[in-house]
């Protein structure tokens, strides 16, 4: 852990970008979706890009090479619905673990493989933890507000079992990411906790929420103070926000992490805001410009990409932050201003 933490005071480390952008190219069918194993599996099973670790492993290892080559310091696991609550939509749940595993391990022999060819630039693994298609904190009912499909102890237990697999796997980092609803990611956070003691390891974690629209809030209401405050109680490697905003409008909330967090600062924004037919059209170029205002203020210890990013815009970033120094991590943090 203390290997990570030294990084990340020393140069700006460069997260992966989109993995769901880069499955697309492969336009894979439902059957290649399902490969021999699933081919009679009683559901559609095309769109759960998890499985494509077990049916096409190949890919899926090909796409954290290109970006480790690219210039990614951490690439991300092919987990971001890897708990049984996502997987149920599927019938699934009892290939979570595996699906976790495998995913851990096919990024961590591309990650190991790589930085023996290069020592100089290590690589590393992040253990990528979804926000689930359920949230604790608010109704799915407009007509019952206090009805909740979902609750702390049933997202704690899956959230665990991910986290096991993760670790089992051999990631580095484990990764809350895409927050929507803070409560959901504390049950994340409690479960890693819980079983980090339990094994005796120390493996660092990073948290990284969305805001949601021009209001500056997650989804649940909370505005970036709030969601750097209620975490604040857990150890963090790095906190920040991804995916939701493009690289130009994250600014304005980085910069409140960057003004209270004691932890490091991470930032992977996606290309741009979706045009009318859902696409991002922001290429590398203007998307690392954009980024060059977070160095410029020394905002950020971790960059990457989030929806809409490909290798050319990792390989664009990873070019321009060699020029930057990351945020100075402070050792203490007063909260001066009220919230």
């Amino acid at each position: 852990m203390s290997r990570i933490e030294d990084l990340i005071s020393q140069k700006i480390l460069v997260l992966d970008g989109a993995m769901g952008t880069m499955l697309q190219e492969y336009k894979f069918s439902e059957e290649d979706f399902r490969g021999d194993r699933f081919k009679d599996w009683p559901v559609s099973l095309q769109g759960n890009n998890d499985l494509l670790s077990l049916t096409q492993p190949e890919a899926i290892a090909e796409i954290h090479r290109k970006y480790f080559l690219a210039g990614a310091d951490i690439v991300e696991t092919n987990t971001f619905s890897g708990t049984t609550i996502a997987m149920a939509d599927y019938q699934m749940e009892e290939l979570v673990y595996e699906m976790n595993y495998e995913s851990a391990r096919i990024a961590k022999e591309v990650a190991t493989a790589l930085t023996a060819e290069n020592p100089e630039k290590p690589r590393f693994v992040a253990g990528a933890i979804g926000p689930t298609n359920k949230t604790a904190s608010m109704s799915p009912d407009v007509n019952d507000p206090g009805y909740r499909a979902i609750s702390f102890e049933e997202l704690k237990v899956a959230y665990r079992q991910q986290a096991q697999a993760l670790i089992d796997g051999g990631v580095d980092i484990l990764l809350v990411e895409t927050v929507f609803d803070t409560l959901n990611a504390k049950a994340a956070l409690f479960a890693i906790d819980e079983l980090k003691e339990e094994l005796n390891v120390d493996v660092p974690v990073m948290i990284s929420g969305t805001i949601t629209d021009a209001s500056g809030r997650t989804l649940s209401g909370q505005t970036a103070e709030a969601f750097l405050i209620s975490v604040s109680h857990i150890p963090l490697l790095s906190i920040g926000f991804n995916c939701a905003l493009g690289a130009k409008q994250l600014t304005p909330h980085l910069e409140v992490l960057n003004r209270y967090a004691s932890s490091g600062v991470s930032a992977y924004p996606n290309a741009g805001l979706p045009n009318a037919f859902g696409e991002y059209d922001q290429d590398a170029e203007e998307m690392a410009n954009q980024i060059n205002e977070y160095l410029e203020k020394r905002l950020v210890n971790i960059i990457g990409g989030c929806c809409g990013t490909t290798p050319k815009h990792i390989r664009a970033i990873a070019e321009i932050v060699k020029n930057y120094q990351p945020r100075e991590i402070p050792t203490k943090i007063q909260y001066t201003e009220s919230i």
